[in-house]
C-alpha cells in the first residue's frame, strides 16, 4: 500500500514539474517595443503608406512569426485591425523590424494604438509614438487634392431671411479621384471667415449669413490645409423683392429673325415659363424668343425666390402652310400648296433645291416634281419681318435605262436620276466635284441630288460619279445646267 501511494505521489510530482516548466517557458516569451518609426501619428494615403515597427523578443521557438496590429478607433484590442505586411527584417537574433501599411479601409480617428502579436499568441505592450503617447492619430487619406464648391464659382448671393446651400462639386462621379464626395467615409470641416463652423461635417453646408466660406477635408490631426476648396464670398442681395424682365427689341417687338432677348434681374438660378409651362433647358439669366406670349421667370437669390413677368407681343405677322412634310407625289400628279397670312402687303419667294423658282411669286404654287421646297413670306411695311416654311416632296422616279449625264434644274426632274437597279442598300453612290471635293457619298441613293443650290459662276459645273454595287460599277460625268 505504501509503495502504491509513493508511486502516485512520484507521478504527480513529475506532472506538476512538467506543467511548471511549460508555464515558465510561456511566461518567458516577451515582446518589447523599441521605436514607433520616429513619428507622432500614422498619416497614410495613396502617396505614402509605409511604416516601421521595431521590437525585441526573447524565448520564442524557431519559426515564430509576428504581425503588427492596430486597435479599433476607440483604442481597444478586443477586435484588432490587421495591418498589411510589407517586409520583416531580422536586425539581430533578438530584434526584428516589420514594415507595414495601414489598411486602405481604415476609418480615421485620433485614438488608435499599436502592438505586435506573435504566432504563439503573445502580444507586446502598446507602442509609444515620438511624443511618448500610446494613443495617437491614424488615418488613410482616400483623397489628397484640392477640390471645388459652389460649381467652382467664388461668389454667391443670399437675401434677407433666405439661405443657400454650398455643395462640394462632383461633376464626374464615375471617376473616383475626381471628387472627395466619391469616398463615403470622408468627413469635412467648413469655415466662415477662417473660423471653423462647429458641427458641420457633411459635403454640404446651409448658409444664411454673408461671409467667406470654404471646406477642408477632415483627417483629424492628419489634416493637410492644402486639401481644401475654393473660397466663396457670400454677399447679400437687395433685389430679392422684385424681378423685372427686359426685351432687347422692346415690347411689342418686331422679329428680326434671331428674336428678342429677354433678360431677368441677376440672381443665382433661373426657371423660365411661357404661358405657365416650364421651358425645357431655359435656366440662364437670358432667354431668346420669336414668339409672343406671357413669359415668367423665377429667380433664386439664395434661398429666397421672386418671380417676374412680361406679356410679350409682336407687331409682326402670322402665316401657315397647307402641305405636309415628306408628301409623296404620285406619277402624273400635281399638288397645289397655299400660304395663309395676315402680313401687310406680303411678298413670296418659292425655292426648289435651293434655287429660286422664276415666276413663283404668289401665295400658291402648283408642284409637279419632287424635291426640297422653301417658301419665304416677307412684310416690307410697318414691322419689316420674314417667315419661311420648308417641306419635302417625295415620289417615284420615272423610267430610266441609262445613267444620265445631264441635270436640268428647270426641267421636270431637276435631279440626277439613276436606274432603279442602283437604288438599294447594297449600292454605293459617290459624286465628286471638279475640284475633287466629295459632295455625295451614300448607299441606297434616293435620286434626289442636288438638294442645295449649285454655284454656276460663268460655266455649267461638271461633277463625276462612281456607282458600286451588285449590278456592277459605273463611272462618268454629270453636267448641271439651269
Amino acid at each position: 500500500m505504501i509503495q502504491k501511494i509513493t508511486l502516485i505521489f512520484t507521478k504527480l510530482l513529475i506532472f506538476f514539474g512538467a506543467l511548471f516548466a511549460f508555464e515558465s517557458n510561456v511566461t518567458a516569451q516577451t515582446i518589447v517595443p523599441q521605436t514607433f518609426d520616429g513619428l507622432e501619428k500614422l498619416c497614410a494615403g495613396g502617396s505614402f503608406n509605409e511604416f516601421n515597427a521595431t521590437f525585441s523578443y526573447i524565448d520564442f521557438p524557431a519559426g515564430t512569426t509576428f504581425v503588427v496590429e492596430l486597435s479599433d478607433a476607440a483604442g481597444n484590442f478586443t477586435t484588432p485591425i490587421a495591418t498589411t505586411l510589407l517586409e520583416t527584417t531580422d536586425i539581430s537574433a533578438t530584434q526584428k523590424n516589420i514594415r507595414y501599411a495601414v489598411p486602405t479601409s481604415l476609418v480615421g480617428a485620433d485614438t488608435y494604438s499599436l502592438r505586435v502579436k506573435s504566432s504563439t499568441g503573445v502580444v507586446s505592450t502598446r507602442f509609444k509614438n515620438a511624443l511618448g503617447n500610446t494613443s495617437f492619430p491614424a488615418y488613410y487619406k482616400d483623397f489628397e487634392a484640392s477640390f471645388f464648391i459652389n460649381n467652382k464659382s467664388d461668389v454667391a448671393m443670399i437675401c434677407s431671411g433666405g439661405s443657400l446651400t454650398l455643395s462640394i462639386n462632383n461633376e464626374t462621379p464615375t471617376v473616383p479621384n475626381s471628387s472627395p464626395v466619391n469616398y463615403s467615409k470622408i468627413k469635412y470641416k467648413w469655415y466662415k471667415d477662417d473660423v471653423a463652423i462647429a458641427g458641420q461635417s457633411s459635403s454640404t453646408l446651409v448658409v444664411n449669413s454673408t461671409g467667406k466660406y470654404y471646406a477642408e477635408i477632415d483627417y483629424g490631426q492628419c489634416t493637410d490645409v492644402n486639401f481644401s476648396s475654393n473660397r466663396v464670398n457670400v454677399t447679400s442681395s437687395s433685389s430679392g423683392s422684385a424681378v423685372t424682365i427686359s426685351s432687347s427689341l422692346g415690347n411689342p417687338f418686331c422679329s428680326n429673325g434671331t428674336g428678342t432677348v429677354l433678360t431677368a434681374t441677376s440672381g443665382n438660378s433661373y426657371v423660365w415659363k411661357k404661358d405657365g409651362a416650364v421651358i425645357a433647358g431655359a435656366t440662364n439669366r437670358s432667354y431668346t424668343t420669336n414668339d409672343s406670349g406671357t413669359y415668367t421667370v423665377e429667380v433664386d437669390f439664395g434661398g429666397c425666390k421672386a418671380t417676374g413677368s412680361i406679356n410679350l407681343s409682336t407687331n409682326g405677322f402670322d402665316a401657315s402652310i397647307d402641305v405636309e412634310d415628306d408628301y409623296e407625289l404620285k406619277e402624273g400628279e400635281t399638288l397645289s400648296v397655299s400660304i395663309t397670312t395676315d402680313a401687310s402687303a406680303p411678298t413670296y419667294e418659292w425655292y426648289l433645291n435651293g434655287n429660286i423658282i422664276n415666276g413663283a411669286t404668289s401665295d400658291t404654287y402648283l408642284i409637279a416634281v419632287r424635291g426640297l421646297y422653301r417658301v419665304v413670306i416677307s412684310q416690307a411695311s410697318g414691322c419689316v419681318a420674314t417667315k419661311e416654311f420648308n417641306f419635302r416632296i417625295k415620289g417615284q422616279s420615272g423610267p430610266a435605262t441609262v445613267v444620265p449625264n445631264v441635270i436640268k434644274l428647270s426641267g421636270d426632274i431637276p435631279y440626277w436620276d439613276i436606274p432603279s437597279e442602283y437604288k438599294n442598300a447594297t449600292t454605293k453612290v459617290m459624286i465628286i466635284s471638279s475640284n475633287g471635293d466629295m459632295v455625295l457619298d451614300v448607299v441606297d441613293y434616293q435620286g434626289d441630288w442636288p438638294q442645295t443650290a449649285i454655284d454656276f459662276k460663268n460655266v455649267n459645273p461638271v461633277y463625276y460619279y462612281v456607282i458600286k454595287g451588285d449590278a456592277g460599277e459605273k463611272k462618268g460625268s454629270i453636267t448641271v445646267i439651269r
